[in-house]
């Protein structure tokens, strides 16, 4: 079998529960913007380049409300900070991967993420190929999510209220097939204890970055440990 075929049916199942909550989402935000007077190449092109969910709503805002590159730059840098976590930690798994690494690197989003950092790639699948349809698979996702919402936003009204909880459950889904997969939940019980403490010590508007921190230090200190689990 190609290898690229054999990538590819081993990537797509993994990407199912992004592939639901993308469409939704990506919906959602076309709504947004075509509501904004945005056309719909915008929405298309924004999709393709900036591909930051969380930042591409607030940017909806931020092209409505008059040219500020500087409170711009600041607000993405706030947003979507915890990307300089997931790269740190993906940097073994990146290692060799050539010229796909600039396009890796770009599509790492947090449900790529979720999905590459606990999943290695099936025996005889090749790795390059695996995390790139992974990552493009995912990027697909929210290309035809944000068009397809700003299309329909064009043809009829929407009301998208709700529609944010999406995001949190594709987060439970993507959490409770880990854990299923795996016989180590040391990960993620970190990443769970640690959002809960910084949530409780500094609050819900400020707690994203600490947590990032605090996993950062715990899964370095533990990472010997959690290797030797791996094999027990």
């Amino acid at each position: 079998m190609n290898k690229k075929i054999a990538a590819f049916k081993a990537a797509f199942p993994l990407t199912i529960p992004v592939l639901t909550g993308y469409l939704v989402l990506g919906a959602a935000y076309g709504i947004l913007m075509d509501s904004n007077g945005i056309h719909l190449i915008w929405i298309f092109l924004s999709s393709l380049f900036i591909y930051a969910g969380s930042m591409q709503f607030i940017a909806a805002s931020l092209i409505t409300s008059g040219f500020d590159p500087l409170n711009a730059f600041i607000i993405t840098l706030m947003v979507n900070a915890r990307h300089l976590f997931y790269s740190i930690s993906m940097l073994g798994k990146y290692k060799g991967m050539g010229k796909l690494k600039a396009y890796l690197v770009f599509a790492l989003t947090d449900e790529t993420f979720s999905i590459l950092c606990s999943i290695n790639p099936p025996d005889g699948v090749d790795k390059k190929c695996f995390y790139f349809f992974t990552s493009a698979l995912n990027h697909c996702y929210w290309i035809t999510g944000s068009v397809l919402g700003g299309i329909l936003g064009g043809m009829i009204e929407i009301n998208t209220k709700g529609l944010e909880f999406v995001l949190t459950a594709l987060f439970i889904v993507i959490l409770i097939n880990q854990w299923k997969a795996t016989k180590n939940h040391l990960p993620a019980m970190i990443g769970i204890i640690s959002a809960i403490i910084c949530r409780i010590f500094f609050g819900s508007s400020n707690f994203l970055i600490p947590s990032m921190l605090l996993i950062l230090i715990l899964v370095t200190t533990l990472k010997d440990a959690m290797e030797r689990s791996k094999l027990a």
